[in-house]
C-alpha cells in the first residue's frame, strides 16, 4: 500500500478513537407513543400556547387502560414520585418534559392574574371535588420530579368534567372570544376545563394603535378614521377619539375634509351625546362637493333606523335636489322617506319612478323593489 492510502488510513482511524471519548446523538424517531404536541389560540392581540407529550389510552405495549387512567396510571391527589428532590408532586398534565404553558400578555385565570411569560402546567386530580391547577415558574424540569410549591405563580381550582372518549391526551381551545376563551385539557373520559380573560383587551388595542399612528399608518388621514370608528364602536376612549376626528379633517399633508372624516367626527359627537352638534357635522359632509348619492342615502337610512324620519326626510330631499341626474337612488330615497312620516300616495309615486329608472345593476334586486311597492298599495 502506497503512503498516501495508509496516511489516509491513519487519519481516519484517529478521527473514530477520537470520537469514541463522546456521546454522539443523532435523529431518530422518538420511543414509546408520547408524541410531542403543541396548540396555541389568539385572544385579540394575546397568544396563549400549551407545549406537551401526549400520551395514549393504549400503552405501547399495546394494553388498553381505558378506565385505569384517573386513579391509576394517573394517581389522586399529591404523590411521592420515587424519583427527584421532590417529596411530593403533583401530575405533569402530560408526559416526560414539563407541559409547558405560556403568555404573550398578562391575563385572569379563573378570575385570577397571571402575568405573561412561560409557565411548569402541573394538576392534582381529586376523586372526589374539583381539581387544583398549578401554573409553576419552573417550566424547565423533567416532569414533576422536581416540583416545589414554592415555584408556584398560581394555583385554582376547577370542577373536571365527564366527557366523550379520548384516545389522546390534548388540549384546546372553545368558547373562543374577543377577550377571552375555555382552555381544556381531554383525557379518555375526562375533561378539565378553565377560563382565560383578557382583563382589558381594548386598552391593548389602543394602546397598539397609538404607536402605530406615530408610525407609518399615521402618514394617511384614512388610519384616524379606522382609530376613531374602532373606538366609536366599543364606546371607548371618546374625548381622544375626538381629537383624532379633527387631526383627520385639518392635519398637515395628510388631513382630508371630506365625507368619510366628518362622518367620524359626527359619529363621536353623538357617542358623546351631542346630537345637535352631530347633525351639524352631517350636514356639512352631506353637502360637501365629493359626498356620492350613496353616502348621503345610506347616512338617510340611518337615520330612519334611529326612528328620526322627519330628519331623513329632509336629508333624501337634499340628495334628490343636489343629484338631479341620478333618477333611481335618489328616487328610491324619497319612497322611502315618505313611507317613513306615512304618506303613502307620494312614497308609492316615488317607487314607480325608481322601477322605472332601474338601471342594469339593480335588476336583480327588482323583485324586492317591487314588494316593498306592493306592500305600501295594499
Amino acid at each position: 500500500m502506497n503512503r498516501h492510502k495508509l496516511w489516509g488510513l491513519s487519519f481516519v482511524l484517529g478521527i473514530a478513537i477520537t470520537l469514541q471519548g463522546y456521546s454522539q446523538n443523532i435523529t431518530l424517531p422518538p420511543g414509546g407513543a408520547n408524541q410531542k404536541s403543541s396548540v396555541s389560540q389568539w385572544m385579540g392581540l394575546v397568544k396563549v400556547k400549551f407545549s406537551y407529550n401526549s400520551p395514549d389510552v393504549t400503552s405501547p405495549t399495546g394494553e388498553d387502560r381505558t378506565g385505569k387512567i384517573w386513579g391509576g396510571l394517573v394517581p389522586w391527589g399529591m404523590v411521592n414520585l420515587g424519583f427527584g428532590s421532590a417529596e411530593s408532586s403533583p401530575w405533569r398534565a402530560g408526559a416526560n418534559e414539563n407541559t409547558v404553558f405560556s403568555l404573550s400578555h398578562d391575563v385572569e385565570i379563573e378570575g385570577k392574574t397571571l402575568a405573561a411569560g412561560h409557565y411548569g402546567f402541573h394538576v392534582i386530580p381529586q376523586e372526589n371535588g374539583p381539581w387544583t391547577l398549578i401554573f409553576s415558574k419552573n417550566y424547565t424540569s423533567w416532569g414533576s420530579y422536581f416540583y416545589n410549591p414554592e415555584e408556584d405563580a398560581l394555583r385554582v381550582d376547577v370542577q373536571p368534567q365527564d366527557c366523550e372518549f379520548n384516545e389522546w391526551l390534548t388540549y384546546g381551545f372553545e368558547d373562543r372570544q374577543l377577550g377571552s376563551c375555555t382552555a381544556y385539557l381531554k383525557w379518555e373520559n375526562k375533561k378539565v376545563p378553565f377560563k382565560i380573560e383578557v382583563p382589558d383587551i381594548h386598552e391593548l388595542y389602543l394602546t397598539e394603535i397609538r404607536n402605530e399612528l406615530r408610525s407609518s399608518p399615521g402618514f394617511t388621514y384614512l388610519s384616524w378614521v379606522q382609530a376613531v370608528n374602532y373606538c366609536v364602536q366599543n364606546n371607548i376612549n371618546l374625548d381622544e377619539a375626538l381629537g383624532w376626528a379633527d387631526y383627520a379633517i385639518s392635519a398637515p399633508f395628510i388631513g382630508r375634509e371630506n365625507f368619510q372624516t366628518l362622518q367620524a367626527k359626527a359619529s363621536v359627537l353623538k357617542a358623546m351625546g351631542n346630537v345637535t352638534e352631530t347633525d351639524q357635522v352631517m350636514d356639512q359632509a352631506i353637502r360637501h362637493p365629493a359626498a356620492s348619492v350613496g353616502e348621503i342615502h345610506q347616512y338617510a337610512r340611518s337615520l330612519i333606523a334611529e326612528g328620526r324620519n322627519e330628519k331623513a326626510l329632509e336629508v333624501f330631499e337634499y340628495n334628490r335636489k343636489a343629484h338631479p341626474d341620478e333618477t333611481f337612488t335618489t328616487y328610491v330615497g324619497l319612497a322611502r322617506g315618505y313611507a317613513a312620516v306615512g304618506d303613502k300616495k307620494k312614497a308609492i309615486k316615488y317607487w314607480e319612478t325608481a322601477i322605472e329608472n332601474i338601471p342594469e345593476n339593480q335588476k336583480p334586486n327588482l323583485t324586492y323593489y317591487e314588494s316593498e311597492l306592493n306592500k305600501l298599495k295594499e
